[in-house]
């Protein structure tokens, strides 16, 4: 059950009204960085179930090193990061696992007698290589590095995104915009394309019905997603579609603060559907309808695979490929 908005003003010891803003993302409200990310992190945490029983504890107890490509502060503006580093680091508590986090590929931070290491995010093959250096065990989440023979978890995009189209598709909402986000790895050698953007595409094209003139694409931040819909807003007028696929939530929650603003009502002229389900989804308003992706399962597996890996000396690579569920809320029409 996800946590109320007084169950996490309870944990920090702040009021409900600072927990509502700093989840809906609102800026101008004065609070530290640190209430902020306490807020956030609470708000995740207390949607975790909690362990019933603890296994046996080990003979040598195994040092995890967990290289987040994110900065501290990076991870607050896209809590899907920080959602998988938890569900890791509740795994690695359960296994008595010592884990170590380090952020934005600061790799200089790594202890050198680290016995694996978890990589979240997306990272360069010069990046790769490095961590290859400091041990053999690694385990990427949500980078597939199978091919170049590396463990790794990874989310099934091409399925979650027919989920999202099929959707629209029997709504009888053919005509499909699209707010998706580009990236780059932390030393600048290499440019994240979004998968989604790629699935997408793909399966409009199979449809007939694929149209650029509805893709727009940003940086995965609200800012972006509120930038990119007044954009779309201006660029279509009256031919804006009546649905929008938008490629994470922090910025699905900047598309329902540019169209509130243009008074655009949701979902009776435009739906919209986000994605990954982060705790953001459940406190902005409209509540938004999003694809659901179980990070407190990436990121466990991540650690089982690490444990396998170190208990029976496997060496050859393994991909686990964990899927994804459609969570219609009120930010889409409902069939009657």
């Amino acid at each position: 059950m996800a946590a109320t908005l007084k169950d996490i003003a309870k944990n920090v010891g702040v009021s409900l009204a600072t927990v509502s803003r700093v989840l809906n993302y609102d800026r101008t409200l004065s609070v530290s960085e640190h209430t902020r990310k306490q807020i956030f992190e609470v708000a995740e945490d207390l949607n975790y179930t909690k362990l019933k029983r603890r296994p046996a504890m080990p003979d040598k107890q195994l040092k995890i090193a967990i290289v987040q490509w994110y900065s501290e502060t990076k991870e607050l503006d896209d809590l899907y990061y920080m959602s998988i580093r938890l569900g890791l680091e509740k795994r690695g508590e359960q296994r008595h696992f010592l884990t170590m986090r380090t952020f934005q590929n600061d790799l200089n931070a790594i202890d050198p007698d680290v016995d694996a290491i978890i990589a979240i995010g997306k990272f360069s093959n010069q990046q790769v290589a490095a961590m290859a250096r400091l041990t053999p065990n690694l385990v990427f989440v949500d980078h597939d590095q199978l091919c170049y023979g590396y463990d790794s978890v990874v989310t099934d995009f091409q399925f979650a995104v027919r989920q999202v189209i099929d959707f629209f598709w029997e709504q009888g909402q053919h005509r499909i915009g699209l707010l998706h986000g580009t990236e780059w790895t932390t030393d600048k050698q290499m440019e994240v394309v979004d998968q989604r953007l790629r699935a997408f595409k793909q399966e409009m094209q199979a449809r007939d019905a694929y149209d650029p003139k509805l893709v727009y694409g940003g940086d995965y931040t609200n800012q972006s997603g509120y930038e990119q819909m007044m954009k779309a807003i201006d660029d279509l007028g009256d031919d804006l579609p009546s649905a929008f696929f938008v490629t994470n939530d922090p910025m699905a929650a900047g598309a329902l603060k540019a169209l509130r603003e243009n008074h655009i009502t949701v979902p009776d002229q435009v739906s919209l559907i986000g994605f990954n389900d982060t705790t953001i989804a459940k406190y902005v308003f409209p509540e938004l309808s999003t694809v659901h992706v179980n990070t407190e399962l990436l990121g466990s597996t991540a650690v089982d695979m690490v444990e396998n890996r170190l208990q029976t000396g496997r060496t050859t690579a393994e991909r686990v490929t964990v899927g994804t569920e459609l969570v219609l809320r009120e930010s889409t029409k409902q069939a009657e």
